[in-house]
């Protein structure tokens, strides 16, 4: 998953679509973790795009949970 999702996008996936995408961008941010380790990272910036994508993600997925709890 490289390209940045809005939250509109993020809010039209599926349960299912959305800790998927969860999944994958953490398996990102730790291969890249990794990757900074052994070498050097040329865009930087994508420790924080990740992070921030992850922290969408999940606030639609605590959304979603709490609508649930409360319908």
């Amino acid at each position: 998953m490289k390209s940045k999702e809005s939250q509109q996008e993020i809010a039209k996936k599926s349960d299912a679509d959305l800790a998927e995408t969860i999944k994958q961008l953490r398996k990102e941010h730790f291969d890249l973790r990794a990757a900074a380790v052994t070498e050097k990272i040329e865009k930087p910036s994508e420790f924080t795009r990740i992070k921030r994508e992850i922290a969408r993600a999940l606030t639609e997925q605590n959304r979603r949970a709490a609508v649930a709890t409360d319908a």
